[in-house]
């Protein structure tokens, strides 16, 4: 990985956040001659990356940049350049320099070959420990110092940004050179990531969109015999769509579950953006699910017309296509009794079945978040225009990417452009 130097004395530049963004901006400014202090209000750093790893580390992903980049909506255009610079290819290779081999899963999914996420943060820390990389747990962020002037440190040292920590003992001040905020979203606020950063920089006249689930489930009306039977139950091989604000359709096809309030898990994570954005429009979102995407309309026609004799719609629809269990029980749940009397509206409901979803899941149960610091308030670098010496960085930014690798790869990529602004920016003082 190539990196901006600098021929300047060290200057001090503090992390504040230790998740990957903050963590990739640290190894960056390291490697580039800065002294690097990485603040973090948790005990230990990483918490939240080490929890997405549990079932398997999901990397990147290997498929084209052209898709790769369509995942981002709106923001392809914005986050192209922090992917180009640091993009999945890079990704793997930074791992395999760290003594972490990866491997491409049959979805195109990166992983490591081991699927944790603990050996390359071990070996990550390790290295960045060996930099010079100063870790400075249960240190909480609270704001600004009242006077923003250069001034003597608790260790001595001379600044231009004075933050504020809170800590076990108390509060105090330290100074920076300049400031890398990677603080999070405000999913898994138990992990660190809870938000409360965007009052300290809204009242520094920073634009932060208001802050949203993202890959997150929705609540549905079940009613009580549904949820009693099949709270819990997963719909393997089945599709989704839903038409978005802008008359556009969104369709995938994978597995989710039927929670005990409504849907979860990938297949709706992945819709998740353009649902949230018609329940806040609207009150609610329809979604249209194929049961039997691999089943042609017409051979389902053909096999719900077919007498049934004296045999239920139960069993004579697990007889002739195989619907049972909880997709038997989303028909009775989400069709009328006079569409079960109508073979063409029982088909069409059988390969797009409607559903109606009204609130997304809590935030704090959400994989990620929307909304953040809006990248018009941030230069080409990620430095709030406004606030020399301040960087952002990481899911506090605003935008959004479904999951299988596209949050990681643009968070260890807007790390590595932050980085390199900050050093550019202490470079050109």
């Amino acid at each position: 990985m190539s990196r901006v130097s600098s021929a300047l004395a060290p200057r001090c530049v503090a992390v504040i956040g230790g998740g990957p963004a903050g963590l990739m901006a640290a190894e960056t400014l390291a490697a580039g001659g800065a002294r690097v202090d990485l603040y973090d209000a948790m005990p230990s750093v990483g918490r939240k990356f080490l929890m997405a790893g549990r079932g398997g580390l999901n990397l990147t992903h290997s498929e084209p940049m052209a898709p790769f980049l369509a995942r981002y909506g709106t923001r392809r255009d914005d986050l192209a350049p922090w992917l180009a610079r640091f993009d999945p290819q890079a990704l793997r290779a930074w791992a395999h320099e760290l003594g972490v081999a990866t491997f491409v899963g049959t979805s195109g999914r990166v992983f490591p070959t081991d699927m944790k996420a603990a050996p390359l943060l071990r070996a990550w820390l390790h290295r960045l420990r060996g930099a010079q990389v100063q870790f400075h747990m249960r240190h909480r962020w609270i704001g600004w110092d009242t006077d923003d002037n250069p001034g003597s440190a608790a260790d001595g040292n001379e600044g231009a940004i004075a933050l504020r920590f809170a800590v076990p003992e108390g509060e105090y001040t330290r100074h920076a050179d300049a400031v890398v905020l990677a603080v999070g979203g405000a999913s898994w606020p138990r992990l660190g990531s809870d938000g409360a950063w965007v009052p300290r920089l809204a009242q520094r006249g920073v634009p932060v969109a208001p802050l949203r689930p993202a890959n997150c489930g929705f609540d549905a009306d079940w009613s009580d015999h549904f949820q009693a039977r099949f709270a819990g139950a997963p719909l393997k091989t089945v599709a989704l769509s839903v038409t978005a604000l802008d008359g556009s359709v969104v369709a995938r096809r994978g597995e989710c579950v039927a929670s005990s309030t409504g849907l979860e898990g990938s297949l709706i994570y992945a819709l998740s953006a353009p649902i949230r954005d018609l329940i806040a429009a609207n009150g609610s979102a329809e979604v249209l699910m194929d049961l039997l995407p691999d089943v042609p309309q017409e051979r389902v026609m053909r096999e719900v017309s077919h007498p049934r004799g004296a045999r239920s719609w139960s069993s004579h629809l697990q007889s002739r296509l195989g619907i049972a269990g909880v997709k038997a029980g989303l028909l009775r749940e989400c069709l009328s009794r006079d569409a079960f009397a109508d073979p063409a509206r029982l088909a069409r409901g059988i390969k797009a079945l409607p559903i109606r979803l009204l609130r997304p899941r809590p935030i704090a149960e959400a994989i990620s978040s929307a909304g953040g610091v809006a990248l018009e308030a941030l230069d080409a670098h990620l430095m709030i225009k406004h606030m020399p010496g301040v960087f952002c960085a990481g899911e506090m930014l605003d935008w959004e990417a479904p999951t299988g690798g596209y949050l990681l790869s643009a968070c260890f990529a807007s790390g590595v452009v932050a980085g390199e602004g900050v050093l550019a920016y202490l470079a050109g003082r």
